[in-house]
């Protein structure tokens, strides 16, 4: 997934994420968490913004996507930034194939990847592979939409009603959500960005992603099955996004 889209990503990043420096900030709470020169794995980091933010704050990051098309832009803006960063094509699955055993101080998995995971079974061993790199009392930081939030509008059509400018170029996000009875069920979400030239044509990006939606008390089992300690969460039943974050139990990270 992400093939597509990859090109007009930066269309889907919500306001005030979109620059490295910003995204990063939106973390500053998590991240006071972590000593200076921590290592860190930005697990599905899509096309780099909050990686190369990391990098610029001084942590050694790693980058991982299972989009080569999202990790090559993320390659291009750390070297527009000037700073280094590791970047692996690897799905969830494949982290425990990296030699990266408890190598990491935190994992951060942000926006919502983790619904792509192919329902509770396959979430909770890719929740299991970001276990599996952290180093004993390291911190895993997660996002995801409040699924029971989406699920109660409905399948629906759901048209930005502002114009997107990013780089000069401007579009309209345009999303159709088909929503199915039982929640272990596939759900889809087609994407589309239309790109308004300057001359008032018109091209449309699309493309169909899968996902499987969860409840927080599904999340917060997920961690534990996965040998995390739940530590904070945000969940709000009327706010659209929350984060979670979770430690591997043993010494402080760091330590």
């Amino acid at each position: 997934m992400y093939e597509e889209l990859a090109q007009v990503y930066e269309f889907l990043i919500p306001e005030g994420l979109a620059e490295p420096e910003d995204a990063a900030a939106a973390f500053a709470g998590v991240l006071a968490e972590l000593p200076p020169r921590a290592r860190v794995l930005d697990c599905a980091a899509g096309t780099g913004e909050l990686a190369v933010g990391l990098a610029l704050r001084g942590f050694e990051v790693a980058a991982t996507d299972a989009s080569e098309p999202m990790l090559a832009r993320a390659r291009a803006l750390a070297e527009t930034r000037g700073v280094e960063l590791e970047t692996h094509v690897r799905s969830w699955s494949s982290l425990a194939d990296s030699g990266w055993d408890a190598r990491f101080d935190a994992v951060l998995c942000i926006g919502n990847s983790l619904a792509h995971a192919g329902g509770v079974e396959q979430r909770r061993r890719a929740l299991a592979a970001m276990a599996g790199v952290l180093a004993p009392g390291g911190l895993l930081v997660l996002t995801s939409r409040n699924w029971e939030w989406v699920r109660a509008r409905r399948s629906r059509l759901e048209v930005e009603d502002r114009l997107v400018e990013r780089g000069g170029r401007r579009a309209v996000v345009v999303r159709s959500w088909w929503l199915r009875e039982a929640w272990e069920e596939p759900h889809g979400l087609e994407v589309a960005v239309a790109l308004i030239g300057d001359a008032g044509e018109v091209e449309t990006i699309a493309e169909l992603l899968a996902f499987w939606p969860f409840t927080e008390r599904d999340l917060e089992a997920d961690l534990r099955a996965a040998g995390l300690e739940p530590a904070t969460s945000t969940y709000d039943p009327d706010v659209d996004r929350y984060l979670v974050s979770a430690r591997r139990p043993g010494a402080g990270a760091g330590a």
